[in-house]
């Protein structure tokens, strides 16, 4: 059986363990900061030893489609020249670095951000076809506003050309991996979901899309290694009878396997934009915090409307409890029938279930939110002397106080006393030194 600290060939490229830094919103976007912002989030990960660093989802276009505030675009040569500062950083420690390309469509901030609409008046969703039913009614009842584009065939031909060209310019700057967001509802997972795509042209078959979108890249940036997400929609309210079941995620692995993708990350989720990608607790502290009060009711229009989001949330945080590897069994299955690397997130948060993973379920594990917390965490997990104690794990609490904030614009940091605590604890002990991680992560 595979250990964590055993390397890893993707497509090519030798990554030297089997731990990655999955994506996260790291809220850069592309100011004069966006780079150095980018550097301070990710390197610490590379530098604590993970051997896949992932930037989280960066949009394909200049302008629209971001799924939340301050999000990076990857839509311009002089801002991908800037990044070669980053990805220089991550290699400098022997790690590589993957970039997530996304589009948000129905899902994007000119649905759901009141402030994002009333500044951007004339910008449309780009949408798979007409918004569903449910999110038409949301949208009469004022929660939601579509005023959504439904591309044509060669519109989406012209969206998959941008994603060819946002991975050739981060091929020019020094990115290993090429990674599509292609769950959490994003446009991609719009062109997979029955409950989304109705579309009467060869993109009704939503793997179409990521056939082109890989002949785009290939074409436009080579034979860099390329991989997505793939949506299991087995956590949508019972009501969604519309949705991409187990059985059929497993056979979009499959194609996409076929197609040239060289790596998969198969996901469990909701057709909605809900709380089944961040399972855990309801984060009473982030949403009762004042200094975001004035954020919250800016993003959803009005204190009132803000407070009938966090009961939703609240709600949706007693259905989607937390659950140890999520994902596992769909990652499972996925192994089983294809013959590319596997990559397991969701849930993951102690050494000993990494290693239970491995060779099992799947080729890599990955975490995301402990990253909040701990951004060296790899050092407290990975030993090439195979001495760190199976129930070594992260400090996180999956309290979600880091996520909620991010629509009012805030950044993805841990807000949680006990967390940072703990975290503060492990600093003092040297626990994220590296060279001195195996003796003080056993105090």
């Amino acid at each position: 059986m595979p250990r964590l600290e055993d390397p890893l060939v993707v497509g090519g490229v030798h990554v030297p363990n089997r731990l990655y830094r999955a994506p996260l919103l790291e809220c850069a976007g592309n100011g004069p900061d966006a780079v150095d912002t980018l550097v301070a989030d990710l390197e610490p990960a590379a530098k604590a030893g993970a051997g896949l660093v992932c930037q989280g989802a960066t949009i394909v276009r200049a302008e629209g489609g971001c799924a939340a505030p301050n999000m990076t675009a990857l839509a311009d040569a002089d801002f991908a020249a800037d990044l070669r500062r980053l990805t220089d950083a991550i290699h400098r420690h022997g790690s590589t670095i993957a970039i997530q390309l996304e589009h948000g469509g129905l899902r994007s901030m000119e649905t759901w951000h009141a402030a994002y609409r009333r500044e951007h008046p004339d910008l449309q969703q780009l949408a798979v076809s007409r918004p569903p039913r449910l999110l038409r009614l949301l949208d009469r009842a004022g929660f939601l506003a579509y005023d959504a584009h439904v591309m044509s065939t060669e519109e989406v031909y012209e969206l998959a050309a941008d994603f060819g060209r946002s991975a050739a310019l981060a091929v020019d700057a020094g990115y290993d991996i090429v990674h599509l967001a292609g769950a959490n509802m994003g446009i991609v997972h719009q062109f997979l979901s029955p409950f989304y795509n109705r579309r009467d042209d060869e993109f009704g078959d939503g793997v179409r899309f990521l056939e082109v979108v890989h002949d785009e890249i290939r074409e436009r940036a080579g034979d860099v290694p390329l991989m997505t997400k793939v949506p299991a929609e087995t956590s949508a309210p019972p009501f969604v009878r519309q949705r991409l079941g187990r059985a059929e995620a497993v056979t979009i692995c499959e194609r996409l396997a076929d197609v040239g993708y060289d790596a998969l990350v198969p996901v469990t989720g909701s057709v909605f934009w809900d709380m089944s990608i961040v399972k855990g607790e309801f984060p009473a502290r982030a949403w009762s915090d004042e200094r975001f009060r004035d954020g919250y009711a800016e993003s959803f229009g009005g204190t009132g409307r803000a407070a009938l989001v966090a009961l939703g949330n609240w709600v949706e945080s007693l259905w989607y409890d937390f659950e140890p590897a999520w994902n596992a069994g769909l990652c499972r299955e996925v192994r089983e029938r294809v013959d590319v690397p596997v990559l397991a997130e969701g849930g993951i948060r102690e050494r000993g279930e990494m290693d239970e993973l491995l060779g099992r379920d799947c080729d890599m594990v990955g975490m995301a939110r402990p990253f909040y917390a701990e951004p060296e965490l790899p050092a407290r997990l990975l030993d090439e002397e195979g001495s760190v104690a199976a129930d070594t794990r992260a400090v996180c609490e999956n309290c979600n106080n880091c996520t909620v904030p991010q629509a009012a614009g805030e950044s993805g940091v841990c807000r949680t006393p006990s967390v940072l605590a703990r975290a503060g604890e492990l600093r003092n002990a040297h626990a994220y030194d590296r060279a001195n991680a195996e003796e003080s992560g056993r105090k």
